[in-house]
């Protein structure tokens, strides 16, 4: 392609620019645990398993499972492809800087859009979960406590990345905790065997049983490969990872491996432990925790999901500015806006770029979950496509020979993971097609009459120079 981009020192015909004009850089001040707790936080596997798990469980009944083995399976080929690009273009920028390097900048202008609905939408989706797990000490309403934590996770967004990781680290302690509890509890009072796991019911309308097709499992792997999602925050944080060249693949890796296991675990011994099938499409897992044990273990488990869905926001916070902030630094926008957003505050945060992370994301909990949910699932799930279609082309010309990380079976992973993504892609309902191509359609057209008009001065996405060496 001839509109693919180039390394940062090569990218803008003006290099006579002063310093104080050049990129911002993040600093590099995390090593692989670090960022590997910041990157599980985001998975955030106790509040997905209490928050979106749920919502599978209605639809797919004791499929669940299968259907979320079968998204983890999807998941190590997506985690191949961000292992290989995050250590080849190790840029804050995520997804739309190893895409446009690599696809050209109308696709890498795109992802961001995809990652920017993601990322905007996500952090609410969870936050209004609160409410139900907090419900043993006090009640509250769904969207204000959501905006609440919103609030609150933006707060802790503009403090140091490093201090952040450890408080992050501490509340991720308990809700593995809360998910053992579960896994414990459920696997001890077990209904029905393994077999269930694959028996394909979820219970109808008027007490009667259905079966759950194999279109309803196709169709909900695109919430599967959600529930897992987090793990691409490694390559957000590669700017201020140590060694990107080694920690990006082996935090994604790493992630995506512990993150599985710690909700796939509890979701199993769920569909086995319900009392009945009623029970289990119902999806109320702290009524099940109480049957199972009394009501003061309910309430702790509660409570450790009510911190976890406090420290999910305030990772997902931190990503999500990053990626504003780096769209800023890649003139994304005009002159007065890309200043505002690529400032660093006190402690080295993005504090403009995380405002209008969580600022909106608090009015965002006021809006219909089932939306939410639906153009978030379709918008990962094109994210991934093109992400794939940019390792397909990741080892052509210069990038060949560029020190990274490598997948193995190359290029048979990222063809087979378009064929499947594009397939999940058209099984989704059309509401939520016709939403997000509604917003990319919007966004192309932004691409047209702004962006590529000024292609010499804007939208020239930046690889840090110490990435080069």
């Amino acid at each position: 392609m001839t509109d693919t981009l180039r390394p940062v020192e090569t990218a803008a015909p003006d290099t006579a620019s002063t310093a104080s004009d050049s990129p911002q850089k993040l600093k590099r001040s995390i090593g692989i645990v670090g960022g590997t707790l910041l990157t599980l936080s985001c998975v955030t596997p106790a509040s997905t398993l209490f928050v979106v798990v749920p919502d599978l469980f209605s639809s797919l009944g004791t499929a669940t499972a299968l259907t979320i083995a079968i998204g983890s399976l999807l998941c190590i080929a997506v985690a191949f492809c961000y292992s290989e690009l995050g250590t080849l273009i190790p840029s804050a920028g995520g997804e739309y800087a190893m895409v446009s390097t690599l696809a050209g900048r109308l696709a890498g202008w795109l992802v961001f859009v995809l990652s920017l609905l993601v990322v905007m939408i996500v952090p609410p989706v969870i936050a209004m979960g609160t409410a139900d797990y907090l419900a043993p000490i006090v009640h509250l309403n769904a969207s204000l406590a959501g905006a609440g934590v919103m609030l609150l996770a933006t707060l802790a967004g503009l403090l140091d990345l490093r201090a952040n990781a450890w408080i992050t680290g501490v509340f991720l302690v308990l809700e593995v905790i809360a998910a053992a509890v579960v896994a414990v509890l459920g696997f001890a009072h077990s209904q029905r065997g393994a077999g269930s796991l694959v028996s394909m019911q979820v219970a109808g309308s008027g007490g009667h049983t259905d079966t759950v097709t194999a279109m309803l499992v196709v169709s909900g792997l695109a919430i599967a490969l959600f529930i897992t999602q987090g793990f691409s925050t490694a390559v957000y944080l590669s700017e201020e990872l140590e060694n990107p060249r080694r920690n990006v693949a082996r935090t994604v890796l790493a992630t995506l491996a512990i993150s599985s296991v710690i909700i796939l675990v509890p979701v199993v011994a769920i569909t086995m432990g319900a009392p009945d099938l009623s029970a289990l499409t119902g999806g109320d897992i702290s009524t099940m925790v109480t049957a199972w044990s009394n009501s003061a273990v309910g309430t702790f488990v509660s409570l450790c999901v009510a911190l976890a869905i406090i420290n999910a926001g305030i990772v997902m916070v931190i990503q999500n500015s990053r990626v504003l902030f780096a769209s800023a630094r890649d003139k994304a926008w005009p002159g007065p806006v890309n200043k505002g957003l690529s400032r660093l505050g006190r402690f080295g945060s993005p504090w403009v770029a995380t405002l209008l992370v969580g600022v909106p994301g608090a009015a965002l909990c006021f809006v219909n979950l089932d939306t939410l949910y639906g153009v978030t699932g379709v918008s990962v799930t094109a994210m991934y496509l093109l992400v794939a279609v940019a390792a397909l082309l990741a080892r052509r010309g210069s990038h060949a020979h560029t020190p990274a990380w490598r997948m193995p079976l190359w290029p048979a992973v990222p063809v087979l993971l378009i064929a499947v993504l594009a397939y999940i892609l058209s099984q989704q309902e059309t509401v939520y097609l016709v939403w997000t191509g509604g917003i990319t359609a919007v966004a192309t057209l932004y691409w047209a009459f702004y962006l590529r008009p000024r292609r010499e001065t804007r939208w020239l996405v930046s690889i840090p120079e110490d990435a080069q060496a």
